[in-house]
């Protein structure tokens, strides 16, 4: 019957046996709970550990790197700025507005618990084709989940991505990060430290929802049942948290919390024992002093449940009558559930922190664990790992060669999309930090909120990824990813300083998806470490799968910069005057893993471009140049080249301003040249083309002028003939739900 029961609650036989050999017993029912949610692969990265470790963490800005609730940098004049980035993909699946709008919630907590305020919102969604009425359905309900809940909480979703592809069907991918911005003297981190302090329970009272969210919906297999975990799903209520948000800031201001933890995966369990754990202490937690809003709540599901809109923090008792007044104020619950405790020797080990359970104060002891073996002592897998079996054949073959390439401006119209019917949805102006705001490279905000003062200084970010490049090589496509990240960031004048992460790959059971997921963080490693952008935090999504079939390996970076001084509004990627168009950068006659070939002809075959870091870090120090000195040179656009190559990265200038434009006859020679996606490529349109040029070749990059902007249509001689008025309905047609 036990082991019915731990199989039941996801954990194996050798982890039960490790549970018993750690309490030298038999666990109980709620023991067993309290481990199956800790150490869940979502919550324990027992199978990612040993690989995460390889990524660079440190750097002279980095404040708090992973393990903590945000990565958090120094930026000056005594500022700090956090970021976190996470995924809500499973939840989302079966119940997309609440899976979606919990996941920001989540985020949100994970960025003022570091003393952050939320400035910033970005969602990296991946979704089936919308041709697929249920695709509609979990787009449409994520979309709405993220615009209800960050609309109403006050915090503005500045940007993002969005990518349709036949991998997510059935399993999206909804990816939320947040930036918070705090004086750096406010920065707490998440310790239990100091015996006799009193843990305090704020926010909402806990019920049923998301009992099992971490061990069930994200760390396990799912398919078509799968509808019916709707009950783990938790429910979002976006104005509490906002009271909580304003709670928790002034209770940090007032310099009387010892410690903070949100309370997201596995609840009260993950708090209490992190914080503990943390500071090395052990905790006593009273079932019965946390508030319930169900009846009969069996101890069990009040421990594990992951109800939103809680905190808690570790106060001293003398600050008790302070903390139930904020609390009053913003009409916040708080009530006191345990107390910090010392650790204490234990048989055949040294002094232990014990996270204790009882049924109420001096009442029944239900449960009796080593804090630090729920929170830091998980096993850690090495599981199998190998290349996909058809990999070399794949590689030894060329892409899009053979493939039809008889309707170029048929396979240009399909790749369009118009992202403002999303974020036209989020208001993206709360604050007033907008500088470039959404449909751009990236966003730049000025680096100010409540309680810290704007002082010249600005924030550039950028979430992006790419599943196609990631599945004909995860190492190289993995560091392609990290490159246009920092790129894109550049192009708004900031400098690249940290990177957060989200790995969402397959069943980590399948020896090919932990090659994919070990190759894909080498190649992150290797690009953060060329371009000196250390990685301060992230999470690892696992058993992203339907029906058996695992998503196309999907690495999503959102990446943070800096500007020293914001001096104007850096060019945007519109054409909005005549101007010479130029091309910096060389374009490899390549299309493997290419959205032409990869997607709309289902050619997989190939090797994907070179990606030479040194010189792309030439790519990034000119265009910050550019952007700096954009008078001087005459810049008037700027636009990196990705996702759909030359074609895509072209028709967006002109969709995004007001001219059309000519392309030189020859300067693009034929559809690889056109739909390549080779790396370090920026646009660029200027009225003094001589002058960039020369910048460029300066510095040892490739640059020539391949068309003038102007006119009314996108002609590409040879191959493309469009008027602007055609491309506009089809982007209109492809965004119609």
């Amino acid at each position: 019957m036990e082991m019915s029961l731990h199989s039941s609650l996801g954990l194996t036989d050798s982890e039960f046996e490790m549970i018993v050999a750690v309490l030298g017993r038999q666990p109980n029912h709620l023991e067993l709970a309290m481990y199956s949610v800790m150490w869940s692969e979502h919550c324990s990265y027992k199978s990612s550990r040993i690989h995460l470790g390889r990524l660079p963490s440190t750097g002279e800005k980095v404040l708090v790197g992973p393990g903590e609730n945000a990565g958090v940098i120094d930026i000056g004049d005594g500022i700090a700025v956090a970021i976190r980035m996470e995924s809500h993909n499973h939840p989302s699946a079966i119940e997309p507005y609440q899976g979606a709008a919990t996941g920001v919630g989540g985020i949100l907590r994970d960025i003022f618990t570091m003393g952050a305020r939320p400035i910033a919102l970005f969602d990296s969604l991946r979704m089936g084709p919308l041709a697929d009425p249920k695709n509609r359905w979990i787009f449409s309900g994520v979309v709405s989940g993220i615009s209800g809940y960050g609309n109403a909480v006050g915090v503005p979703t500045v940007g993002g991505e969005i990518v349709f592809d036949e991998t997510f069907s059935a399993n999206p991918l909804v990816n939320v990060a947040a930036i918070g911005i705090l004086p750096k003297d406010r920065l707490v981190l998440a310790k239990a430290s100091g015996a006799g302090n009193l843990a305090v329970l704020l926010g909402a009272s806990t019920g049923r929802d998301g009992i099992g969210g971490v061990s069930i919906l994200a760390s396990s297999g799912f398919d078509e049942s799968s509808a019916a975990k709707r009950p783990s799903v938790q429910v979002g209520d976006p104005y509490e948290e906002k009271k909580l948000i304003e709670a928790c800031l002034e209770l940090l201001d007032m310099k009387i919390v010892v410690g903070i933890q949100d309370l997201g995966g596995a609840g009260i369990t993950c708090a209490t024992s992190e914080t503990a754990a943390n500071a090395g202490m052990g905790m006593d937690v009273y079932v019965s002093e946390i508030p319930v809003r169900e009846s009969d709540m069996e101890p069990f599901e009040i421990m594990t449940s992951e109800s939103q809109e809680r905190m808690l923090a570790i106060v001293r008792p003398d600050s008790l009558e302070k903390i139930m007044q904020v609390a009053k104020k913003w009409e916040i619950s708080a009530s006191v559930i345990g107390v910090v405790r010392e650790p204490v020797a234990v048989e055949a080990r040294a002094s232990v922190g014990l996270l204790r359970v009882f049924e109420k104060p001096g009442g029944e002891l239900l449960a009796e664990v080593p804090a630090a073996s729920l929170a830091d002592e998980a096993p850690k897998y090495r599981r199998e790992m190998h290349e996909p079996p058809d990999l070399e054949l794949r590689r030894s073959a060329m892409a899009g060669w053979s493939a039809d390439h008889t309707d170029l401006a048929g396979d240009l119209l399909g790749m369009l999309f118009d992202s403002g019917w999303i974020y036209g949805q989020y208001d993206h102006q709360l604050f007033l930090n907008s500088v470039v705001k959404p449909g751009q490279d990236a966003t730049l905000l000025k680096a100010s909120g409540p309680g810290v003062p704007f002082t010249g200084k600005g924030i550039g970010a950028s979430a992006d990824g790419n599943s196609r490049w990631c599945a004909v090589d995860p190492r190289l496509g993995a560091a392609m990813v990290v490159a246009e990240s920092a790129l894109n960031v550049a192009l708004v004048g900031a400098d690249p300083a940290c990177l957060v992460d989200c790995l969402n790959f397959g069943n980590p059971e399948h020896p090919v998806v932990m090659w994919q997921l070990s190759e894909a963080i080498d190649g992150i490693s290797e690009a953060c470490k060329a371009l000196n952008i250390p990685v301060v935090g992230g999470n690892v999504s696992f058993y992203n799968e339907a029906n058996g079939a695992d998503i196309d390996p999907t690495p999503v970076v959102t990446t943070l910069g800096v500007v020293s001084t914001l001096v104007r509004k850096p060019p945007g990627i519109g054409f909005t005057g005549k101007a010479k168009l130029v091309l910096i950068g060389d374009t490899e006659r390549n299309l493997a893993g290419s959205r032409w070939a990869y997607q709309l002809k289902n050619d997989r075959a190939g090797m994907l471009p070179r990606l030479d870091l040194e010189k792309h870090r030439a790519v990034i120090a000119l265009v910050k140049g550019l952007v700096s000195d954009s008078e001087e040179f005459a810049v008037t656009a700027m636009h990196d080249v990705s996702d759909g190559g030359l074609a895509l990265a072209i028709a967006e200038m002109v969709l995004a301003g007001q001219f059309g434009v000519e392309i030189e006859e020859g300067a693009i020679l034929d559809h690889v040249e056109l739909f390549s996606e080779s790396p370090s490529r920026v646009l660029v349109a200027t009225g003094d083309s001589r002058l960039v040029v020369n910048r460029a070749v300066g510095m040892g990059l490739k640059a020539r002028v391949i068309g003038e902007v102007g006119g009314s249509r996108l002609r590409v001689p040879g191959l493309l003939d469009i008027e602007v008025g055609e491309l506009r309905r089809g982007m209109r047609l492809n965004s119609t739900i």
